[in-house]
């Protein structure tokens, strides 16, 4: 059955900003979501049961509990969720993933920020895009984030969950940055939390420690990105598809 399980069920929320972190290219939104949990000590406040989803156990550090693989979690004072996965969500599970959440957010009247790597070679310097459904458009605009600069097209669960915020008429905010099509890249992370998620919401998010530990990084998620890299049409990205594709 296609739910959404809450388990702190005190915590309130009114009008939050979700934050999704899938894997993808680079891993930018699995790092990002797991910085952000980290840094504000978000509370694991719901999971993920949608249909399709892998049916794994996931343990964690110096803890006996097991928790599901795609997870929610909140930050009261902060009116902030992140949706963080430690498993790449099946193309085939897209659709039905991507409507069981979307429902949810949409009953939680959460602003959802998708966020998605462009296959580049980057050098110090990575680009930040944004697109958007409904009236969120006004936002990017707001922040002086511009669109992409060229056609092109997000495939994976996350360009699933915009399709479906488009279809829905669900004001949501896609963000695509410049990153490493091989390696884990924080510094694609740190640009997009930097120019973009940090002033969208309104946080003040330290990222230089994502920088300092950047090698550490890469390695601890170089087992995720050589899955993904393995499964690429699991991974959620953003490419250009040409002017007529």
């Amino acid at each position: 059955m296609a739910q959404i399980t809450v388990h702190e069920t005190e915590l309130s929320l009114s009008n939050p900003t979700l934050v999704e972190g899938l894997p993808g290219v680079g891993l930018v939104g699995k790092i990002t979501a797991d910085h952000l949990i980290e840094t504000f000590e978000m509370t694991h406040y719901a999971t993920c049961h949608c249909k399709g989803l892998p049916e794994v156990a996931i343990y964690h550090e110096n803890d006996p509990e097991i928790t599901g693989a795609v997870r929610l979690y909140a930050d009261p004072e902060h009116e902030l969720l992140v949706l963080q996965s430690d498993v790449p969500v099946s193309p085939n599970a897209a659709e039905e993933f991507a409507g069981c959440l979307t429902g949810w957010i949409r009953d939680q009247d959460a602003l959802p920020i998708y966020l998605s790597g462009r296959s580049t070679d980057p050098d110090d310097e990575r680009a930040t895009y944004g697109v958007a459904t409904g009236e969120a458009g006004e936002i990017l605009s707001a922040h002086d984030i511009a669109p992409p600069d060229e056609r092109g097209a997000i495939s994976g669960p996350t360009g699933a969950l915009l399709y479906e915020a488009h279809r829905q008429d669900l004001d949501a905010l896609g963000l695509i940055v410049e990153a490493s099509a091989r390696f884990p890249d924080p510094a694609a992370a740190t640009s997009l939390i930097e120019t973009a998620i940090a002033p969208i919401t309104g946080l003040t998010v330290e990222t230089d420690s994502l920088l300092d530990r950047a090698e550490e990084i890469r390695a601890t998620r170089q087992q995720l990105a050589q899955r993904m890299q393995q499964a690429q049409e699991e991974s959620s990205k953003a490419e250009p598809v040409g002017m007529y594709q």
